[in-house]
């Protein structure tokens, strides 16, 4: 008996992919578990393994190939000890119905780094047979390991079988996620191109900046943002910087002052947690822990990838997992549980001179930060008007779930931290 291997959705954004590289060959011998090709989703670059064992058959789509949709049929597998060539492969198709239903889902519902209304949900739940879930066998001994309830599970294989990469992503004891409640927006009227006359050339969009607009538009479309702008004195925390990077000098550890940043952001968070929050519709999303989105600038666009439990990190932890996490995602080798998900965001131009914007937030969370540059500035202190390295920074709010008052009273816990900064060292 032939099954069809298709096009797997490797992350809740993902409606098409670039098959990267083919692992086996027409007449390889897999088993569950075992990693069949490399795929590039819209953020990074994805193993993926088989679910099944088998022979290959047949190989539909060439590695290099892309555009390939969700759902097509990439290679064919038979059961061992059957005869490949006496199977007709099956052919390449565009996704059935039920493949579109889910792209459209994909679109509507919020996944983290997706659209912005309801929790995360982007994929399918697992389709059950009986009582049975539908899962891999190195999935299911990886989840009786640590404790996980497949039934919670989001399954991203083929027929929303669950494989590695989900059980690897969930944790003991996570929920479903909820179905959003909304649907989807209508299509937008395609861009016209108006050139002009004038001398140019035409770029090809890729996946990840098709994603980065379409997500963008949706948020300022649907999320009411309210911006608040305070400024902070930055000189007792470039001095504890100065400090703390002369200590650790021997390890080898220098921290940056956007790791001290993210401390203080999940600090301010855990102490105004009506900030920390997601809004889902009729209901509110509180988190109790505070897990940052940093944005990253890479190749073709942006990706936010996760330090989890920043606050009760230290800086230097932070500093270490930040930078190994901005490397990986400049080589697209993050997974997809390392850029989805967080309760907030900060993004830092400093570094290029920008010395005041307005971040756009980034859906479903409720509040991202956007840090300026530090520069010498007249500043009033002790009543005295002297000279003080001074950032400004902006809150973007997400009205829906957030006040303006909790978010003034976020934002003056942020400014007290990293002007008294000993607080991110206790």
């Amino acid at each position: 008996m032939s099954i069809a291997i298709k096009m797997p959705a490797l992350s809740p954004t993902m409606e098409e992919g670039t098959l990267a590289k083919w692992l086996v060959k027409v007449g390889d011998t897999v088993s569950a578990g075992d990693i069949m090709a490399e795929i590039e989703t819209d953020k990074a670059t994805m193993e993926f393994e088989a679910v099944d064992e088998g022979v290959i058959a047949d190989i539909a789509v060439a590695e290099g190939t892309e555009g390939v949709k969700v759902g097509t049929v990439i290679a064919t597998l038979v059961e061992e000890g059957e005869d490949p060539s006496s199977v007709k492969p099956a052919a390449a198709e565009a996704p059935a119905a039920p493949a579109k239903e889910e792209a459209s889902a994909a679109k509507a519902e919020p996944a983290p780094q997706a659209a912005p209304s309801a929790p995360a949900a982007a994929k399918s739940a697992p389709a059950p047979t009986g009582d049975r879930v539908l899962a891999s066998p190195l999935a299911k001994r990886i989840a009786a390991d640590k404790g996980i309830d497949l039934a919670t599970v989001t399954g991203s294989g083929p027929n929303g079988r669950i494989v590695k990469a989900d059980v690897d992503s969930a944790k003991p004891g996570a929920a479903a996620p909820a179905a959003a409640s909304s649907s989807a927006a209508p299509a937008a009227a395609p861009i016209q191109a108006q050139d002009f006359g004038i001398p140019h050339e035409v770029e090809k969009l890729s996946g990840m900046r098709k994603t980065i607009a379409r997500r963008l538009t949706e948020a300022k479309q649907q999320i009411p943002h309210i911006y608040l702008t305070v400024d902070i004195r930055l000189d007792p925390l470039l001095k504890l910087r100065g400090e703390l990077n002369k200590a650790l000098e021997a390890r080898g550890v220098k921290l940056s002052v956007n790791d001290m940043l993210i401390k203080a952001l999940a600090q301010a968070l855990l102490q105004v947690p009506s900030c920390n929050v997601q809004f889902a519709g009729d209901t509110l999303i509180k988190y109790s822990r505070a897990d940052i989105s940093v944005a990253v600038s890479i190749p073709g666009g942006l990706i936010t990838p996760i330090i989890t439990d920043a606050g009760s990190k230290t800086i230097s932890t932070i500093s270490a997992e930040m930078k190994d996490l901005a490397e990986r995602a400049r080589e697209g080798k993050l997974q997809p549980h390392e850029y989805q998900g967080g309760t907030a965001s900060i993004s830092n131009m400093g570094m290029f001179g920008i010395k005041n914007f307005d971040a756009i937030i980034n859906p479903p969370q409720a509040m991202i930060m956007a840090i300026g540059a530090g520069e010498k500035r007249p500043y009033v202190i002790d009543d005295a008007l002297q000279i003080a390295t001074v950032m400004s920074v902006t809150g973007s709010f997400d009205h829906r779930a957030i006040d303006g008052a909790d978010g003034a009273a976020f934002m003056k816990a942020f400014k007290e931290i990293c002007e008294k900064p000993l607080g991110l060292v206790a």
